[in-house]
């Protein structure tokens, strides 16, 4: 095993979960479940991949999956911050419509009930390994410039103070109901930039083609202990049980079926270990007001 080219690949393997692990991030430490960043990064993959199809830009196709993702963000934001909808049941229900919305829209835009034709991406040059693309370095930079913003900046204050303590932010004059809706529509942005990642490497949209990375990186969240460079770090572990997962698929020492399962269980025995001690934001999930 090429060390060199199990580290490249882990890198580009980890870049969806770093997007999606900084947006629920920001989002739960503002006290909302983030069990849509599934459904956000799927929303933002069929966007990118159709505003690129239309407009032959892939930068078009970036806004596009930006605005894909704001779009369920808002939709999420409304049902738990304005109607006090039960967090979980609203990201279930975001995750089970973007599903079911992108497979509409890949119906009708390009008759086809499984993938859209190959549309352009960025880099492409086959010696840089996939690290011309320009995604990739906002990708890795993510989770520091996340962490910077919560812990440096007075938003970061606003945001740590909706998820701890939201009464005594509101006695002092944050509105709560404000900073969490820039934190969820944060959440989506940046989710919603992994599932264009996601969508613009593989130059195509496939069905459902997200396959639970939105989950592992809501695990990551959790397994960081909410903390975004924390995050970042459980995100290259898993992206690490991934590539060593595909790596090892062309040996016959052992069971396809147990390889697959190297990255899901692993996911697992880290959950197991840490969530017990784990202490997330005293207001997450508790509606405001």
């Amino acid at each position: 095993m090429n060390p060199i080219s199990f580290l490249t690949q882990m890198i580009r393997i980890a870049v969806p979960y770093l997007f999606a692990a900084s947006g629920g991030v920001v989002a739960e430490r503002s006290g909302i479940v983030s069990l849509t960043l599934e459904g956000f990064m799927l929303s933002g993959a069929f966007a990118a991949v159709l505003g690129t199809n239309y407009s032959g830009s892939p930068w078009i196709g970036v806004l596009c999956g930006i605005t894909g993702g704001l779009i369920f963000s808002m939709i999420h934001a409304v049902a738990t911050i304005r109607y006090r909808a039960d967090q979980v049941v609203v990201g279930v229900a975001i995750n089970l419509l973007a599903i079911g919305v992108t497979r509409f829209f890949l119906k009708l835009f390009f008759a086809s009930s499984s993938n859209s034709p190959r549309v352009a991406g960025f880099g492409g040059n086959i010696h840089a390994a996939g690290f011309d693309n320009p995604l990739l370095w906002i990708g890795v930079l993510i989770a520091p410039i996340v962490a910077f913003v919560i812990y440096k900046t007075p938003f970061g204050l606003r945001v740590r103070a909706a998820g701890e303590h939201p009464d005594a932010a509101e006695s002092v004059g944050v509105s709560v109901t404000r900073v969490r809706y820039v934190a969820v529509a944060i959440s989506g942005i940046l989710a919603a930039m992994g599932g264009v990642y996601l969508a613009l490497d593989q130059h195509q949209f496939t069905d459902q083609m997200t396959a639970g990375r939105g989950f592992i990186a809501i695990s990551a969240v959790i397994f960081g202990r909410w903390d975004p460079l924390r995050a970042a770090a459980a995100c290259l572990l898993f992206a690490a049980a991934e590539t060593l997962q595909i790596q090892l698929q062309g040996s016959h020492a052992i069971p396809s079926q147990f390889i697959e399962m190297i990255p899901y269980a692993l996911t697992i025995i880290a959950l197991a270990g840490v969530v017990g001690r784990a202490v997330p934001p005293a207001a997450l999930g508790r509606a405001q007001g």
